[in-house]
């Protein structure tokens, strides 16, 4: 294999050894999260960046503006599957950020940090679930 990495070997098979946490921005930081990685596209609403202590903001990893406003306008009966099956296609656009941010996490404990007050069914969760696939 050349070592170029593709959107199939990003998105490809499980790791078990990462150290990768969720975290809502209006959470309060703790030692534990390691390194802080805002992963959305915009900042939260309210929140300074004293207080958010976000180490790393690659806003291009987050949902389009297009697929957030979407997911946002359908409220209650958004399609989950629906939305995942569309930011997973965005993401096959990222491989350089998903690569970076899966290094990260190799390096040391990262939590992601999101604005959505949904913790079930947010990107967070979908990006987490990519980030901890082997390369």
């Amino acid at each position: 294999m050349s070592g170029v990495k593709t959107s199939e070997t990003l998105l490809g098979g499980f790791r078990t050894d990462t150290r990768i946490q969720l975290k809502r921005a209006y959470d309060p930081p703790s030692k534990s999260d390691g390194m802080r990685i805002l992963v959305d596209r915009l900042w939260p609403r309210g929140l300074t960046k004293a207080k958010a202590r976000i180490d790393l903001w690659p806003k291009e990893i987050a949902p389009s503006t297009e697929l957030r406003k979407w997911f946002h306008r359908e409220g209650e009966g958004a399609d989950w599957k629906e939305f995942r099956r569309r930011y997973l296609i965005e993401l096959k656009n990222h491989c350089d950020e998903i690569e970076l941010l899966r290094n990260k996490a190799q390096q040391c404990p990262v939590t992601l940090v999101y604005s959505a007050r949904n913790r079930e069914q947010n990107h967070a969760l979908i990006l987490k679930g990519i980030l901890e696939r082997a390369v």
